[in-house]
């Protein structure tokens, strides 16, 4: 069902009304990492949803980009070239995600090389460590159900897991195996933050945080967080990623506040039948916070209400 039936009509606001839904995703994932859907057909469904302005962000990769732009051209939406970035801080794994109106140039080429060799290196510690817990063969039954030779990244060996009987389902996976602190959680291969962010601002994108309400932090390291994450150029933090809670999100639109950062929203979207779907998440509260839209360097996807695309919205 659109979220709003005559999205297409109409450019995006410049300010965040009280508790109103939008047609903006700027946080999914396709094949081109570990999502379930294509590019192609990840652009339809959020068609069908009725999401007009959209950013693909995939895993430390933009190799999906090109098609979701063809894709997005013959649906009529706007997309932004984008992907979700590893990094640490402090030694806890933290996400950026990378919007590039420009396209893959600059220290973003070789940065997401690094990157791709930094998950075939994760991959080959994930493995080892979980065939200590059981599962035999693990990179080869993850590369099964990767099902093409991209870089590996734990939901694969969470498929792998649940293929194989050891757990029920992929939230024990995660739980048990996979998850912040557990074994299979690996972060030692990964960047620092301010280094990933860097290589985004340098490359003429922006630079935000992605769901910072799920790292497990206090309002207190997480305002520090936010705090390291400006000094090394970030301009931007993810409001609302999926469903959150509603007093939780006034509260976090007030750190942004405090700091003069733009708000940005995402779903997160992996694959069909999760908790998740394209343009599925929760309000967004009235809020002074600028809506990431207003930033300069994406006025194009601020300005452009349908049929345009990547660098020229």
């Amino acid at each position: 069902m659109p979220l709003l039936p005559n999205a297409l009509a109409t450019a995006l606001p410049a300010a965040f009304e009280a508790d109103q839904r939008y047609t903006v995703d700027l946080h999914m994932h396709s094949t081109a990492s570990d999502g379930a859907l294509s590019p192609t057909e990840l652009v339809a469904l959020c068609a069908e949803r009725g999401v007009t302005h959209l950013s693909l962000t995939d895993h430390d990769t933009m190799a999906g980009v090109a098609e979701a732009s063809i894709a997005a051209q013959q649906q009529g939406l706007c997309l932004v070239p984008g992907c979700e970035l590893s990094t640490r801080w402090q030694g806890i794994g933290i996400h950026v995600v990378a919007l590039m109106p420009g396209g893959l140039q600059g220290p973003m080429v070789e940065g997401l090389e690094r990157q791709r060799d930094a998950r075939i290196q994760r991959a080959d510690v994930i493995a080892a460590r979980l065939e200590k817990m059981g599962l035999p063969n693990a990179l080869e039954k993850a590369r099964a159900q990767a099902g093409s030779d991209r870089p590996l990244g734990r939901p694969d060996f969470a498929r792998a897991l649940v293929a194989e009987g050891v757990v029920a389902d992929w939230a024990g996976a995660f739980k048990r195996y996979l998850g912040s602190g557990k074994k299979g959680d690996v972060k030692a291969h990964w960047p620092e933050i301010s280094e990933v962010v860097g290589w985004v601002v340098a490359s003429g994108g922006v630079a935000v945080l992605a769901h910072p309400l799920r790292y497990g932090l206090t309002r207190r390291k997480r305002g520090l967080l936010m705090d390291s994450f400006m000094d090394a150029g970030g301009q931007g933090v993810e409001l609302v990623s999926g469903q959150q809670n509603p007093d939780t999100t006034r509260d976090l639109a007030r750190q942004l506040v405090e700091r003069e950062l733009y708000a940005s929203l995402g779903s997160d979207f992996h694959f069909p039948g999760s908790h998740a779907a394209p343009g599925s998440m929760s309000p967004v509260p009235r809020t002074a916070a600028p809506p990431i839209w207003q930033h300069p360097r994406l006025a194009h996807l601020r300005d452009a209400p349908s049929g345009m695309l990547a660098r020229g919205c």
